[in-house]
């Protein structure tokens, strides 16, 4: 008992650091923040009122959700297909290089990667210079600065963490279970849906989640990719502390960010249990 109560004292010490590091660099800026929320200028709830009262900040809300939202479904339409054929190889080397092509993006910037969609979607980028040169279309079609080339940024962006998240769940599934099933009798589609894709739920939850929270907070892509129509959030936030100086603003955009994630993270953990999210 004591040797365990001087390992436990020995953990506690060595995170101090990494928690005196959170409170200072972290939580702190973050209750100042809060309280700019509901002080500035004056004490109460004003700024929120104004806030939800305002057409412009309420259609800045919806876009935001709506973007999250599709950029989710897109990353798990294309994620989990690639997610199960990664865990069905037998072959460990052949699994590992192909995990590291998912990986590689990670090594580019996140702007280069933006700029790189740029130049292929521009008026004369590749997309549309290949599709004159073939034909198919007489005139550049205008893809740049729409809600298509948004949603194609972030997505790209996005999509490995959708692909590494299911692919840790899938990995602990055991492939002979669909095997099992179809001696039993069912095909290869009912095998799947009612052995395998059940298995497969919590990294469908925590990865939608992850993307989901991401997509909410992007600055860059849609900043680069998007336009008038397009603008989010965090480009709203941004806009009001570092052009207009409106730190109230700012920050009571901020706070509302910050509650829906919240509210999100306790809905997952009523529905499956934030358990399930830490060990994927």
């Amino acid at each position: 008992m004591q040797e365990r109560a001087v390992r436990r004292r020995s953990i506690q010490i060595l995170g101090l650091p990494a928690l005196v590091f959170l409170l200072f660099f972290f939580v702190t800026p973050l209750l100042n923040m809060l309280q700019r929320s509901i002080t500035d200028p004056a004490p109460g709830l004003g700024n929120y009122a104004v806030l939800f009262q305002s057409n412009i900040y309420l259609r800045v809300l919806i876009r935001t959700f709506q973007v999250a939202l599709v950029v989710t479904l897109l990353c798990l339409a294309l994620g989990y297909p690639t997610a199960y054929f990664i865990s069905g190889i037998r072959s460990r080397r052949l699994r590992n290089l192909i995990l590291v092509l998912v990986i590689i993006p990670f090594w580019t910037s996140l702007l280069v990667r933006t700029y790189a969609w740029m130049a292929i979607l521009g008026r004369t980028g590749i997309l549309n210079n290949t599709l004159v040169a073939v034909g198919l279309i007489e005139q550049p079609l205008r893809l740049l600065h729409t809600r298509f080339a948004v949603l194609v940024g972030m997505t790209h962006i996005l999509l490995p963490f959708m692909i590494l998240t299911l692919n840790a769940v899938m990995q602990g599934i055991d492939h002979r279970l669909t095997l099992a099933a179809s001696t039993l009798g069912a095909n290869p589609l009912r095998a799947f849906a009612t052995v395998f894709l059940p298995l497969s739920m919590p990294g469908v939850a925590s990865g939608s989640l992850l993307i989901f929270i991401m997509a909410l907070g992007f600055y860059v892509t849609p900043a680069l990719l998007g336009g008038q129509g397009d603008i989010m959030i965090s480009m709203m936030i941004e806009s009001r502390a570092r052009q207009l100086l409106e730190w109230n603003t700012a920050s009571t955009l901020s706070a509302v960010l910050l509650v829906v994630t919240l509210a999100m993270l306790m809905v997952y953990h009523k529905l499956i249990g934030l358990d399930e999210l830490w060990s994927v």
